[in-house]
């Protein structure tokens, strides 16, 4: 016969208001302030901690005290509740709960032109005039009033703005950022009408592989993640039950593929097929400077399936893992 540890509706609100900062010193764990919260590392990957709630930078999973226990210290819920209750020193330390006060987005005020973002995206980073017209042309890419920085925008199904990516556009600058209160769901991307999907970190390097591979390119579905997040895939084949084929063109670094192979598995788990797509160098940018800004003369076919003969072409070597 099972046991059953009953525990009440106070003790369990007292155990998820455990105070993460405290119950981790008292375990001579290190903890460094940042802002108005606090880093922990979980070996080599940041834990953000900010009262009783925490979020796991790499694996994107976050939670409550008990939540925390479960992951970090390998417990089921009654050993987890215990711990907090009374396995703390003798000593519950509770923090209020952290109210998130949500704020509506708003797109930052557009310049009255665009000449320093088409500078920087066309002769910089060699982005093709065609691709970039094509996304200017659905206001998915502007420059910003204030700094002249490009901001690339991602709508949701119904046509309203939900996140902004920014990039610094001057020669020294290596600002990057989202505007405040963007969804990460919502992330820039394009959405076309057949089954393939391509996810990449960071807006340029999704218009830079566009820019090297155009054959039939407004037929499939890109999307940057501005991140080595899942957030914007999982919402656009929740969106779009036509997509059921991944790419993922994540940096060739250890976060990148770390991540490629994560979501890969994610993917796998839920019967949808998926590649893994490394650039040649550390991202798609480097990629398509490295061309001279010229269309490339190898794989075109295995990157942009052709839907009439794709499967008879062999895979570029180059790219595989």
């Amino acid at each position: 016969m099972s046991t059953y540890i009953h525990f009440t509706d106070i003790q369990k609100a007292l155990a998820r208001q455990t105070d993460l900062v405290s119950l981790l010193e008292l375990q001579g764990e290190t903890l460094k302030r940042s802002g108005k919260e606090w880093e922990w590392k979980d070996g080599s990957q940041k834990v953000t901690i900010r009262g009783n709630l925490w979020f796991h930078q790499y694996d994107r999973v976050g939670g409550d005290a008990i939540d925390f226990v479960r992951r970090f210290y390998n417990k089921n819920y009654a050993e987890a509740m215990e711990f907090l209750l009374g396995g703390c020193g003798g000593t519950l330390i509770a923090s209020p709960p952290v109210v998130k006060e949500q704020k509506p987005f708003k797109l930052p005020p557009r310049n009255d032109n665009m000449q320093r973002v088409f500078a920087y995206l066309n002769i910089t980073r060699r982005i093709d005039k065609e691709v970039l017209h094509a996304f200017m042309h659905r206001n998915m890419i502007y420059e910003s009033a204030k700094h002249h920085n490009a901001v690339f925008v991602g709508f949701d199904k119904n046509g309203i703005p939900r996140h902004a990516s920014m990039r610094g556009t001057g020669s020294k600058s290596t600002y990057k950022g989202n505007a405040p209160n963007s969804q990460p769901e919502y992330s820039f991307h394009l959405v076309g009408t057949s089954k393939y999907f391509y996810l990449f970190e960071a807006p340029i390097d999704m218009l830079s592989f566009i820019s090297m591979h155009k054959t039939n390119w407004k037929n499939h579905s890109y999307a940057a993640s501005c991140s080595v997040s899942d957030r914007v895939l999982f919402q656009c084949l929740k969106d779009n039950p036509n997509i059921n084929y991944v790419y993922l063109c994540f940096d060739n670094d250890v976060p990148g593929q770390a991540a490629a192979y994560r979501i890969s598995k994610k993917l796998s788990d839920m019967g949808i097929q998926s590649e893994n797509l490394i650039p040649l160098h550390k991202d798609w940018n480097e990629d398509r400077l490295a061309a001279g800004g010229n269309e490339p003369h190898f794989c075109a076919d295995f990157f942009i399936p052709n839907e009439d003969k794709r499967g008879d072409e062999e895979p570029c070597q180059a790219f595989q893992l």
